[in-house]
């Protein structure tokens, strides 16, 4: 693995993390060992134009397609037994899904459709984020945090390149709602949800994907609530290992 890819465990069935807009893979502090205790070797990849990740030239934009293209890359062929992904890595993941066929997959309140209003809301509201400096501000803003997560915002806030804001929303929204689950495929929406209305719930366990809602939990459930995440999480699994 390149230095662009956190692991922990040394063995076992992998578990593939991918995280969100504004993060890297060191948003996974607690997930990534919490896993590797439970046998599986965990790898969390940076995705493009965030903490170690890849650059692109500045007259190719990042999309969600190029993303996952370089998730899939990065696990080179590799079996994948579980994958989460997170917000804008929940997007990437259902699209790189049918390529890494993972046995088992989990999507934190992703991305998968934003209205044009939603782009234009949120750009503007991630862009002025981009200035928040003080530590202070970013606790304010999400007291649920734990002092760790507030450090790695911070830490990733300072590498992350601005334009991946625009690869997210661009402008118009977008629709990339997956028509099917590949492998068994869980779907947990914050509480409430802007990514995920109780509509979209609906349609995706109409699809065929297991939904479930940790009640009054934000965007980021393994960030606001980590021990009720991650109860949900090896239940849903079935994992007692």
């Amino acid at each position: 693995m390149r230095d662009d890819v956190r692991t922990w465990g040394s063995d076992g069935p992998v578990a593939l993390l991918v995280h969100g807009l504004f993060a890297d893979s060191g948003n996974w502090w607690r997930v990534g060992p919490a896993l590797a205790e439970r046998g599986y070797r965990v790898v969390a990849p940076e995705l493009l134009g965030h903490g170690r990740g890849g650059r692109l030239a500045p007259d190719v934009p990042y999309t969600p397609q190029r993303w996952a293209d370089a998730v899939v890359a990065e696990l080179d062929g590799q079996e994948v037994a579980l994958a989460i992904g997170h917000s804008l890595g929940g997007l990437t993941l259902a699209l790189a899904a049918e390529r890494l066929a993972p046995g088992r997959a989990v999507y934190l309140d992703p991305t998968w459709r934003m209205t044009a209003e939603q782009h234009e809301r949120f750009g503007a509201l991630w862009r002025e984020q981009l200035g928040w400096s003080e530590r202070e501000r970013w606790a304010a803003a999400f007291p649920a945090w734990a002092p760790e997560d507030v450090d790695s915002r911070l830490e990733s806030l300072a590498t992350m390149d601005p334009r991946t804001i625009e690869g997210l929303a661009p402008g118009g929204g977008h629709d990339l709602r997956p028509a099917a689950p590949v492998g068994r495929s869980l779907v947990v929406a914050a509480d409430p949800s802007e990514f995920v209305p109780p509509e979209d719930q609906a349609l995706f366990a109409a699809r065929g994907f297991a939904v479930t809602v940790l009640p009054g939990v934000g965007h980021a459930a393994f960030r606001e609530a980590f021990d009720d995440f991650m109860t949900a999480l090896l239940a849903w699994l079935g994992d007692d290992r």
